[in-house]
């Protein structure tokens, strides 16, 4: 089975430069999961969206890698069905005429 959860659209402070860190921009993030569905035992994508969000707005993270990193973690953590997930982080209004990104994937492993 694979969720996705496409332009999940919140402001949060995120950055290393001085204004990034008082005032709060736009983000949008995109996430993949791909998990092993049995009956009744499945990965509710409004959880999801909420734990990004709440574990953003709280961090304040300064690199977008840091935020991903930790994100992924957290997120692989949870929920053990998982056997892949890609997450996009994006700044839309960072650089005037560019989008910035940063994406990350994972691949659970067997034990």
């Amino acid at each position: 089975m694979t969720i996705h959860i496409e332009e999940l659209t919140f402001e949060c402070i995120i950055g290393i430069l001085d204004f990034e860190r008082i005032t709060p921009q736009e983000v949008i993030v995109n996430v993949k999961i791909k998990y092993s569905y049995e009956k009744d035992n499945f990965i509710n994508y409004a959880d999801v969206i909420e734990l990004i969000e709440q574990q953003m707005l709280e961090k304040k993270y300064k690199l977008l890698e840091t935020a991903i990193e930790e994100l992924t973690q957290k997120i692989v953590s949870k929920y053990s069905k998982i056997t892949k997930l890609n997450l996009k982080i994006s700044k839309p209004n960072i650089i005037r005429n560019a989008k910035v990104s940063l994406s990350k994937n994972y691949f659970a492993t067997c034990n």
